[in-house]
């Protein structure tokens, strides 16, 4: 049974069209977020009630200043979120989920003067969700690219932003698009690229790969715009299986050398 709304007052105060109002229900969320009992509690249900009051929360918000820092709000909930030892993911994982239900559920409703704003808010909560399934979280150092985390947020992503059956009418066009423009950006920005992380050499690539493989499942899309933007981010110059290495770009000078100098011209 979901939770009573008596014991969540806060949720039709997330769509306030008063700022002050919406920023308090905003601190009340997180307090409420922050206690295990309470937050491991909270059905499917609960979750996409508290995502619909976020998202006309966003909605409701004007001016780039603070819709951005919204935005970075809503995304750092998932460092406040109960993470129980029996099993860390039992509260992220239904959150991030009705997250992505929400915002697949609205996509095709929300008009061309708020799209920037959920652009950015899908952004930041993307980053935060790779962040957090390697416990790469603020003041934070050290990640680990395996375990339970990690599979289960790669299952979380094949299951929605990049659902793999090709489901258009559960994961719509626009929104499948954006994740696959953004994903190469987060995965930088947490160094997985670079192989610079704090994460040992072979986790990190194992993950990323994983990625791949996800993405690689939109190339395949029955719609032409995902599988052409698919293929387009798979060839991103910064990922790792598209850098020429210094032996390659050796044996393409030396070569290009050799035909040049057995080159002559013609005789006068």
């Amino acid at each position: 049974m979901a939770t009573d709304e008596r014991n969540m007052p806060f949720i039709k105060h997330l769509a306030s069209s008063d700022r002050k109002i919406r920023t308090s229900a905003l601190d009340t969320l997180r307090t409420f977020l922050t206690a295990p009992t309470t937050a491991r509690k909270l059905t499917e249900l609960d979750y996409l009630k508290l995502w619909k009051g976020l998202f006309y929360s966003v909605w409701m918000c004007d001016r780039p200043i603070p819709q951005q820092n919204l935005c970075a709000e809503l995304a750092e909930l998932l460092s406040v979120l109960p993470t129980p030892t029996d099993d860390e993911c039992v509260v992220v994982i239904p959150f991030l989920r009705a997250f992505w239900t929400t915002l697949s559920r609205e996509w095709t409703a929300i008009d061309v003067l708020r799209m920037e704003k959920y652009l950015l808010l899908v952004r930041r909560v993307f980053g935060a969700s790779l962040a957090w399934a390697g416990d790469g979280r603020k003041g934070k150092k050290s990640q680990e690219w395996t375990g339970t985390r990690v599979n289960r947020m790669l299952r979380l992503l094949e299951e929605w932003p990049l659902e793999k059956t090709g489901d258009l009418a559960k994961v719509p066009v626009g929104l499948r698009l954006h994740v696959l423009d953004i994903w190469v950006d987060e995965a930088e920005k947490l160094e997985l690229l670079t192989g610079e992380s704090d994460a040992s050499l072979a986790d990190s690539a194992d993950f990323l790969a994983k990625l791949r493989r996800i993405v690689e499942a939109q190339s395949k899309s029955t719609c032409k715009p995902v599988r052409d933007r698919a293929k387009e981010s798979l060839a991103d110059d910064r990922l790792p299986w598209n850098k020429v290495s210094s032996s390659d770009e050796e044996e393409t000078a030396e070569g290009g050398g050799n035909d040049q100098d057995g080159w002559g011209g013609f005789d006068d």
